[in-house]
């Protein structure tokens, strides 16, 4: 799931994070890539309206155990 996305389902960073019960420098400091416990939090709120890609996190993991 893309920060990009979420922030602009939620309409900005400081909405997402107080939907998510987080503080806006804890969305500030993800990466492109939302973590993915995270991701699917916001799908369960999202009610699958922004839906977790698990090959992504599959692919994200390949690439850290080999980089």
């Amino acid at each position: 799931m893309k920060k990009s996305d979420v922030v602009e389902h939620f309409g900005s960073e400081t909405a997402a994070a107080a939907a998510l019960g987080v503080t806006k420098q804890a969305v500030n400091g993800w990466d492109e890539i939302v973590p993915e416990g995270i991701a699917y939090k916001i799908q369960v709120l999202t009610r699958g309206k922004l839906k977790v890609d698990p090959e992504i996190y599959r692919h994200l993991k390949q690439k850290r155990n080999v980089g």
